[in-house]
């Protein structure tokens, strides 16, 4: 297997995910959750994630086409949902529906594995893109599956942190998780409005 593959593939894929900034955002997503039901939206969100990028790893644009859909429309169509998720953590929607319940731990129908977790945040736009990429680079099946093991590394190291995220919500308590869940709520929005803006730029509508 060629190291000037695997390594450009680990590093991009690294960054394009990012699991340590990942961690944060999970532990506000899961807020008021028991250990065992974090773990498996952990393990539910990068086994959907995996499933996705391996999807995207050997079929690619033939996905989007069979749907007729373009990269473009596909970031600026995961910007926007990322960006209702943040106003969510924003004005802290999830908590009071909870508080509202008086029922602790999360509703099942606000189980944040598949959206937002599993995408876009971990196998969002730059993901998938980055997997099209890499998987284009070679003709060898041998070096294609490297390219997907690669992937699964790194999300690998995504479950990890996820696993060990009780510990910083346990680290930052209640008045640390607020501050932070309005902090990573911010930051997504802008990473939303960043998603619109690369599809827009895509087909020229702005510079």
């Amino acid at each position: 297997m060629n190291p000037d593959l695997l390594i450009p593939a680990f590093v991009t894929l690294f960054v394009v995910i990012d699991p340590v900034g990942l961690t944060p955002i999970f532990v506000a997503l899961t807020r008021g959750a028991d250990p065992r039901a974090r773990r498996l939206i952990g393990l539910r969100a990068v086994a959907i994630a995996a499933a996705l990028l391996t999807l995207f790893g050997l079929l690619g644009l033939q996905v989007l086409a069979f749907f007729g859909i373009s990269m473009p429309a596909f970031r600026i169509a995961g910007g926007l949902l990322l960006f209702l998720t943040a106003l969510d953590m924003l004005f802290e929607r999830r908590a009071q529906r909870r508080r509202d319940q008086s029922e602790p731990g999360l509703d099942p129908a606000e189980d944040p594995s598949v959206f937002p977790l599993a995408t876009p945040l971990i196998a969002g736009p730059g993901a998938m893109a980055a997997m099209i990429l890499l998987a284009g680079q070679t003709a060898d099946p041998v070096a294609l599956f490297a390219v997907h093991a690669v992937m699964l590394g790194v999300l690998a190291v995504v479950f990890v942190l996820f696993l060990v995220s009780g510990l910083l919500e346990r680290a930052l308590r209640e008045t640390g998780i607020n501050v932070l869940t309005r902090l990573l709520g911010m930051l997504l929005a802008a990473l939303a409005v960043q998603f619109v803006l690369d599809g827009l730029a895509d087909v020229g509508l702005i510079g």
